[in-house]
């Protein structure tokens, strides 16, 4: 019998409260908005277990085309828990990690859209510097600059 092979990983979903507020940070970061659109129906609830929902979805892309975000607002049913506050080591999916080319001028350039430091850019032996910010909404996103290739 064929093995069943796992493809890739298409996307990571992000619940927002406003795509008109996030869309533009995680712009600033380098992804690309590829598209936008409204999910309603019986059939979309069977899917999330929600019944009649109704969402709007942006599809954010990484410039090389591989990672995906689906940032989802829904307006119907309402959201039901808030965890943009928990601590980093709260127990479930909590953050996406980023690589890119200059940690402290992104840093600089995203704190202009609102986001914060958890803690501080630290050196990881000789091979990163790491930090999690909270950037629009709250979210909580990993920024990983490569020191050595």
């Amino acid at each position: 019998m064929a093995e069943n092979k796992l493809i890739r990983m298409d996307n990571v979903g992000i619940v927002v409260e406003s795509l008109d507020n996030v869309i533009p940070f995680f712009m600033e970061l380098g992804l690309k908005l590829e598209g936008r659109a409204t999910i309603e129906g019986e059939w979309a609830g069977r899917v999330t277990g929600l019944g009649n929902q109704c969402v709007e979805i942006a599809m954010m892309v990484t410039p090389d085309g591989h990672s995906r975000l689906e940032l989802s607002q829904f307006l119907s049913p309402t959201t039901v828990s808030d965890h943009r506050t928990a601590p980093v080591n709260t127990l479930g999916y909590l953050r996406v990690m980023f690589t890119v080319e200059d940690i402290d001028e992104m840093v600089s350039r995203l704190s202009k859209h609102g986001a914060q430091l958890v803690g501080e850019i630290v050196q990881y032996q000789d091979s990163y510097r790491l930090c999690y910010i909270r950037g629009a909404e709250g979210i909580l996103i990993g920024l990983a600059e490569q020191t050595r290739s």
